[in-house]
């Protein structure tokens, strides 16, 4: 930071460190700092320090400075985020697109060297661990052993990454999730830059971009960060700011405490169905009020977590004594703990009990002591349904999760099918549980929940309970510091008596990886047609994302996981029926075992300690023996393989010139799928596992890989080929242009023929036919996919015109140069009248693109023509040259030449 009117000093154990200084801006009568939200202040530090570089003039900080709650146009600002945080099934294709750019950069004459990262990077291995063994003591080594056979060049390709790219840090497998890692240890909630012995020290906020939504856990220990597409990551590795319009910052106010038997769990559940109806999308949530202080560190970060399920940017908790408690208990060193308060003291981002409330753009207000357990699903994370209710909702829903012949009768509603497993016979149902899984950072980074999980689990054994054979039991918590808590509880043990056996330190069940269940069990469900369920301690519980054969799945604290296990129902009340028969012959209830609030404080006071953090986490680093044996592949760029089935060059930068083709207008169009509303990701670019007949699958098998080393989707995230035919692949996606299908399939125009959507789209390219993708509201929500991008593009996708779209899919669609068009208000394809089936013109994309301006469209079924308008959902003017361009990578790119 040069010399500035902003520029000052804090005093760090005696030595002068500088900041830009917050009060500057009160000091230049620019605006109060007291009515800012916090979030907004964290915003003004960031385009204070970089004034003068990169386009942030003093206008930009007087406007943001005045920051009003309501304001009918938000200004634009470029906001540069301390550091970059990737997970494997985002970094892998992150680091592919990289690697690729240098060999684009050496075609076009330039330097490859300058394609690296420019802010610090580290790539938390997590995604790729998956539940093939369960309910036995070997089943970590097991699985362990299992995701090395199958990722070892993928691995081999983030250590040649690590190598070639400096400040670009990867922590090996079996170390964590990713977002429990960074809660607790790789944040430092403030930085400290620069030599003591030299020019000096600088301090400034942590603010990361991550490429996967629930980088917003963060938020709960003060750190500004959220989600991006892994395309926007790569282009702010390279060094562009996040290009932004300023938030409106709905504030959401706590008052009371939780009551009894109501976990954090329960809390977030709430938040998210409230912040959904409220309507969030784009917008900073922050949290305050007297509430706050009754809610651990973990209770925050559980909340922070799901902002993407509420639909918010961040769900942010400002810095306050919980912040250094918490730096405390994680191993933080003493350094760090001072500098976070003294800093944030002097800037004003320390929340104290006697501050006065900022100003919102709109205020929501909750008694915590109003919450009750509950569950979500079984689709969507914001369908909450409370715990007394769940068996009444999942009865309604019965009839719309079926995928069988005609009506639900009610004899097909009540049917058990015999199924024999391992020596015991029993009947399967409509409702029954075949998944319950401990799984996800948004759960397992707290102790309160997962102890009580132990501690329920130690009432249930010692009551004479089992889990019922037909449940798929799983542990995978987000840190070995987990595991070293619920032993020395003395509570491991009583979880692995009821099969909660630790499977793998990843995301497991939540992203899909929830491996196969029983065979009979499998055999069972498809020639019955049985609607079976998951109930998982996770964030995500869309359709065919836990597993193809699980139609239902619902979202639940670990605790009511456990009890979910033991009943193996879903049409119980757990609140009045019994979960099953003690050893005395006795009825057991729900009541019976659930741990009271003292006995769950005493347990977290009693097992978590402050060295099990600083053992874990000292040697984070290394990996596991089969970490380190791993070869290396060396060179400033990387030697592609025209063998690998899991690395591939990409296609992207092929032809690619060092001048823009500018885009013109798109005629003859055919609609590649017309769909409805709350299109996810995981229905566009599924993770999960696939089967032999796929495209994929198919592709695998011409090249000498058998299904059972197929892997995943996700895994498979560094080669474009399979990623291009697993779009819109996804096992329950329903397209209007094939009626009566259900999975990745359309309808060929004009000829009629019902084919697989990878089929149609080389057929439409062999004809020279661009393509479009018609759909309802919430298109793209859910997890943070570039490939949900990425994968269209290979298609032949020029537009997708829906009625909204979820934040980060927007940006990713225009970061591959796909426009995206959005339904005038009150208006569908529906309404407009629109099948699918015509031919679609778009035109005043050549004269003059406008951020938020109009397109004319039409579209033609013979005789008959529909005209109408569609607004333009590029929002600002880096957003607008990045869709000249090509797409963000090939802007970067082009900048970094003419430089």
């Amino acid at each position: 930071m040069s010399e500035s009117w902003s520029q000052g000093t804090i005093t760090l154990t005696g030595r002068p460190v500088t900041i830009a200084r917050l009060q500057a801006v009160e000091d230049a009568g620019l605006g109060s700092l007291e009515r800012l939200p916090r979030s907004i202040r964290v915003l003004l530090e960031n385009l204070l320090r970089h004034e003068g570089a990169g386009g942030v003039t003093r206008a930009d900080i007087a406007k943001l400075a005045a920051w009003q709650p309501q304001e009918a146009q938000r200004s634009e600002i470029a906001f540069r985020p301390a550091r970059v945080l990737l997970q494997d099934f985002t970094g892998v294709p992150a680091v592919v697109d990289l690697a690729a750019m240098r060999d684009a950069m050496a075609s076009l004459g330039g330097d490859p060297a300058r394609i690296r990262p420019l802010r610090p990077a580290d790539l938390v291995i997590d995604h790729s661990v998956q539940v093939d063994y369960f309910g036995r003591p070997d089943a970590l080594e097991l699985n362990t052993q299992i995701e090395f056979e199958r990722n070892r060049e993928r691995y081999q390709f983030l250590r040649w990454g690590q190598e070639a790219f400096d400040d670009f840090r990867v922590v090996p497998p079996g170390a964590g999730i990713v977002h429990q890692v960074n809660l607790e240890f790789l944040a430092p909630v403030v930085f400290l830059e620069g030599d003591p012995r030299g020019a000096g020290q600088q301090a400034f906020p942590d603010t990361v971009v991550g490429t996967d939504s629930h980088t917003t856990m963060i938020n709960g220990l003060g750190v500004v960060g959220w989600g991006v597409g892994g395309i926007e990551a790569e282009a702010c590795l390279l060094g562009q700011p996040v290009s932004m319009l300023v938030p409106d910052v709905v504030g959401f106010k706590l008052h009371g405490s939780l009551s009894a038997g109501v976990t954090a769990t329960d809390l977030v559940l709430r938040v998210v169905e409230m912040l959904r109806v409220h309507g969030v999308v784009g917008k900073f949530v922050e949290f305050f009020g007297a509430g706050l202080a009754s809610l651990s560190l973990a209770d925050r970060a559980t909340v922070a977590n799901m902002a993407p399920e509420y639909g918010a940017t961040v769900g942010f908790f400002p810095v306050d004594a919980k912040t250094l408690e918490y730096l405390q208990l994680s191993g933080r060193d003493a350094g760090r703990t001072e500098l976070v308060e003294a800093y944030c003291r002097a800037q004003r981002l320390f929340a104290l009990p006697e501050d006065p409330d900022p100003e919102f753009s709109s205020v929501l207000e909750l008694d915590l002591s109003e919450i009750e357990p509950s569950l979500a699903g079984p689709r969507r994370p914001q369908d909450r349904v409370a715990l007394q209710a769940a068996a009444t909702s999942f009865d309604l829903a019965l009839p719309g999760l079926w995928n069988g012949p005609g009506e639900l009768a009610e004899g097909e509603r009540r049917k058990r099918v015999p199924v024999e497993l391992d020596g015991r016979s029993f009947e399967l149902g409509h409702g029954d549980v075949v998944i319950g899984a401990i799984t996800s950072c948004t759960n397992t980074s707290n102790p309160s929940v997962m102890l009580a999980a132990g501690l329920l689990a130690k009432n249930a054994v010692e009551r004479g309970l089992e889990v019922k054979p037909w449940v798929k039991t799983s542990l995978a918590p987000g840190s070995k510091v987990v595991r070293d808590y619920l032993a020395e509880a003395g509570l491991l043990t009583y979880l692995e008596a009821l099969r909660f056996h630790v499977v793998g330190y990843g995301c497991t069940t939540c992203i899909g990886n929830s491996g196969p269940l029983a065979e009979p069990i499998e055999r069972a469900i498809t020639e019955n047609d049985l609607v079976v369920l998951s109930v998982l301690s996770g964030n995500r519980n869309f359709e065919g994302r836990i597993s193809a054969l699980v139609r239902g799945n619902y979202l639940a604290s670990p605790p009511l996981v456990v009890a979910y296990a033991l009943a193996g129902r879903m049409d119980l009340d757990l609140t009045r029926d019994p979960l099953g028969t003690g050893k005395d012959g006795e009825p057991v209830y729900l009541s019976d075992l659930w741990p009271s609030s003292d006995q769950v404080q005493r347990a977290i006071a009693g097992s978590v300690k402050t060295s099990m953090f600083t053992e874990r986490y000292g040697s984070i680093s290394l990996g596991d023996a089969s970490w380190r044996a791993l070869g290396v592949p060396t060179g400033e760029r990387f030697a592609w393989s025209d063998e690998s089935t899991y690395i591939r060059k990409p296609s992207f930068f092929e032809g690619l010139t060092r001048d823009p083709v500018p885009p013109s207008d798109i005629r003859g169009a055919r609609a590649l799928a017309l769909l409805g509303d709350s299109v996810t990701t995981d229905h566009i670019s599924p993770a999960g596992a696939f089967k032999p007949d796929t495209p994929a699958g198919q592709y695998l098998i011409e090249r000498g890989v058998a299904p059972g080393d197929f892997n995943s989707y996700g895994s498979r995230r560094g080669n474009h080929e399979v990623m291009m035919r697993g779009t819109f692949a996804n096992v329950r996606l329903r397209n209007q242009l094939a009626p009566g299908t259900e999975g990745g399939f359309t309808t060929l125009l004009p000829d009629g023929k019902v084919t697989t959507i990878f089929e149609a789209s080389v057929a439409y390219r062999a004809r020279g036919v661009p393509l479009i993708v018609i759909a309802g509201r919430e298109y793209g929500s859910g997890s943070s996919r570039d490939w949900a991008a990425k994968g269209p593009y290979l298609l032949g996708v020029r537009a997708v015109i829906a009625q909204s779209y979820e934040r980060i899919h927007r940006s990713n669609l225009i970061g591959m140069g796909i426009l995206p068009l959005e339904f005038q208000s009150g208006q569908s394809a529906s309404s407009l009248g629109i099948s699918g089936r015509e031919e679609f013109a778009f035109e005043g994309i050549s004269t003059g693109l406008e951020p938020g301006g109009i397109v004319r469209m039409r579209a033609v079924d013979g005789e008959q023509q529909i005209s109408f308008e569609a607004r333009v959902r590029i929002d600002t003017p880096d957003e607008l040259a990045y869709y000249h361009h090509g797409g963000i990578l090939p802007y970067v790119l082009r900048q970094l030449l003419a430089t």
